[in-house]
């Protein structure tokens, strides 16, 4: 399992990370990233590794 934190202060909603996540784990809510689907996260990290902002963080929990 997974904790994905949004820094919201860094996030600029660029839609970086729902774009490249392969689990869907991502929606734009009011400007900014959401994990929505927090529980398919797979780990990966993409959205961390493309985040310009540096904004995402995810820890195996």
């Amino acid at each position: 399992m997974w904790q994905i934190d949004v820094d919201k202060d860094k996030c600029v909603g660029d839609e970086e990370c729902v774009n490249a996540c392969p689990a869907q784990v991502y929606e734009i809510v009011d400007g900014k990233a959401e994990p929505v689907n927090a529980d398919e996260c797979l780990g990966c990290e993409t959205c961390v590794e493309v985040c310009p902002e540096g904004a995402l963080t995810v820890t195996e929990v």
